[in-house]
């Protein structure tokens, strides 16, 4: 199969909006990740996605719509938690949990009987979804274990010869994917943590909490109810360790292990922040702590880069829990399987 790199221009939207219909798949930008679609209300169609990424099928994928009036066929029941939260961050980076019709495919679901649901704001992706006339269900365009692609080249490095289509939207803006609550009760529950953070969820809900895998594995046999809880995810090959801790303590050990790993023979990288000193030492930018979107939009490219490089240690600060932070560091923790140091 070749697979082509397209910009989204009218007659590439058609032609991807035609390929869903016939239940082919196309990888397009939202505004949290490049995504893999396929006709959420066709389970052979979904069954490529799981091929051509290598997922595991016991990881449900999320269903995105372009319009509110898209969501009746999928639910039985819209919850007043769940309309409290679509009125306030939808369209936008929130994939929220709903109990499913019988027009979910299984394999959309991973059997369970709820589906999670999302209406993004990238403008690419509502066109898409508006062109192919049907749900799209899409996990992140990447093979499963890698780095989630925030570019086109970086679906095309992952899908060349398993797709036909990448639509380019450029960089994708808020870089991890997007927060899943549950709101089917009266305190939503984030499973996931994305753009749309506690805090934010906080201010429209009254409360929130946070599920206990967020910062941890999920047990082995354990069912998930959100995609990105179970398997190490976001994985570059180069072995990651996370370091915790005031900065000096955090700088000093890095670079400590920096050097030991160099002295025997190894090649090795830091994820770090602009305004720490690591001399000469090769590091990739987080950008700056006061800020963690721009860690948030960094992490994945430089996961990718690691590999593209060769390295084989990435040794990595940890980012602050506030915020998109914790979303941040939900991604680094399963890339490094959650080997973190606390100093």
């Amino acid at each position: 199969m070749i697979t082509t790199i397209a910009e989204p221009t009218d007659e590439q939207l058609q032609y991807g909006g035609r390929l869903i219909r016939e239940g082919q798949l196309v990888a397009f930008p939202t505004e949290t990740v490049y995504g893999l679609g396929a006709n959420a209300l066709d389970g052979r169609a979904v069954e490529q996605i799981f091929k051509a990424k290598g997922r595991p099928g016991d990881n449900p994928l999320i269903v995105h719509i372009s319009e509110l009036s898209e969501i009746a066929p999928l639910v039985t029941d819209v919850p007043e938690m769940a309309r409290i939260l679509m009125d306030a961050y939808w369209p936008g980076p929130m994939t929220l949990i709903f109990p499913k019709s019988d027009a979910v495919p299984d394999e959309v679901s991973a059997g369970l009987d709820t589906v999670g649901i999302r209406m993004p704001s990238h403008p690419v992706a509502r066109a898409l979804i508006t062109s192919s006339q049907r749900p799209i269900a899409a996990p992140s365009a990447n093979r499963s274990g890698r780095p989630s692609p925030t570019t086109a080249q970086h679906v095309f490095e992952d899908m060349n010869g398993r797709i036909p289509l990448i639509l380019d939207g450029g960089a994708c803006s808020v870089g991890v994917e997007s927060t899943v609550i549950d709101a089917r009760g009266d305190v939503p529950v984030i499973l996931r943590p994305g753009g749309i953070t506690p805090e934010m969820v906080k201010i429209v809900a009254g409360a929130v909490r946070l599920d206990e895998h967020i910062m941890a594995p999920v047990a082995e046999g354990e069912r998930v109810r959100s995609p990105g809880m179970k398997y190490r995810h976001y994985a570059p090959k180069a072995k990651t360790v996370i370091f915790e801790g005031s900065p000096a303590r955090v700088i000093k050990s890095i670079c400590d292990r920096y050097d030991a790993e160099l002295t025997s023979g190894g090649f090795p990288a830091i994820l770090g922040f602009d305004n720490h000193d690591y001399g000469d030492r090769h590091v990739l930018s987080l950008g700056i702590p006061a800020h963690p979107d721009e860690a948030a939009s960094r992490l994945f490219a430089a996961l990718r880069e690691l590999d593209t490089e060769g390295r084989t240690l990435a040794l990595c600060e940890a980012v602050s829990l506030e915020g998109i932070g914790l979303a941040v560091m939900n991604r680094m923790g399963r890339a490094a399987a959650f080997d973190i140091i606390h100093l």
